[in-house]
This record gives structure tokens, sequence and C-alpha cells, in this order.
């Protein structure tokens, strides 16, 4: 079973069932990548003036976003549109899948603004930002499509609509 640390920093985010999200989400992005259960993987819930800081010193740009994530591996494909390389398998001596960090008020508000439910639009963003700890990204079309149709059909398995 995949262990999730959930760092408060907002306590705005008490009021949502975070955990509950946090481990379906995660859940769907390690199926849907055929990776194996049994990895540590740490959320911190921060505001936008947190991420914002960390989006500076970690991409070079100091606004707010969404999501970040830093995996524990380097598992980037060598080909644009092919899947990334599995995670070395837990071990658990070292089962460090990454780290990732939310930030409420861009989430809430996107959320609002896109129409859609908060818990949905959670569920995405931490299934997106799995995906990253497993080597997907979006930097090229051929990746974009392929991370989004993943995205698309696991939280299709469970009833979100499609966020894109």
């Amino acid at each position: 079973m995949t262990t999730l640390d959930i760092v408060i920093e907002d306590d705005r985010w008490e009021k949502l069932p975070l955990a509950r999200l946090a481990d379906a989400a995660t859940r769907l992005a390690l199926t849907a990548a055929r990776a194996p259960e049994g990895y540590e993987i740490v959320l911190m819930a921060c505001d936008d003036a947190r991420i914002a800081a960390l989006n500076a010193e970690f991409r070079g740009k100091a606004k707010p976003t969404n999501v970040l994530s830093w995996p524990a591996h380097d598992l980037a494909p060598l080909s644009p549109g092919e899947a990334p390389a599995l995670p070395p398998p837990p071990d658990g001596f070292d089962d460090a899948l990454g780290d990732m960090a939310l930030a409420y008020e861009t989430c809430i508000g996107e959320a609002r603004e896109q129409g859609k439910s908060v818990e949905d639009h959670l569920t995405h963003l931490i299934l997106h930002a799995t995906l990253h700890l497993l080597g997907y990204d979006h930097e090229t079309p051929e990746d974009a499509a392929l991370m989004e149709g993943i995205e698309t059909r696991a939280l299709a398995s469970i009833g979100v609509a499609d966020p894109y």
C-alpha cells in the first residue's frame, strides 16, 4: 500500500477530504501507469504565497500555480510520446516516489471558474502530479497526448468528467 504523508500548511485544507481524495488519485495514477503500490508520497497542502515561493525557487516562475511535483527518480522516456520507465520497486529501504504541493486559493478558484466540483478538480490535480512523479510530462504534444489520455481514462473510471 502506498503511504501518503499529508502536510497541512494552511488550515483551510482541513475542511476538505484531502486524505481520501489523495489516496484515490494516487492509486488511480499507479494503476494507470501499471506501477506497483508501496511507495511513499508527501503531499503539502499550502497557500498561494508558499507555492509561489516554491515555483520561483524550482521553476524560476515567481507566481502561484495549482500543483507542483518533485519526482524522486528521473524516469523520463528517451523519445516524445513514449511511456516512462517504471520506478524501482519499493523495497522497504528507500520507497520515496516524490513530493507534491497544492495551493489552496488557486485550486479552489480554478474549480469555481471551470464549473467543476472542488473534489473532482483536486482528484485530477493529484492524479496529474502523481503521473509527474512517475515520469510523465506534457512538454511536447506527444507527451501531452499520452498523459492527458491516461488522466481522462483514469478519471472516467471513477465517474469524473474529462478535465480537458
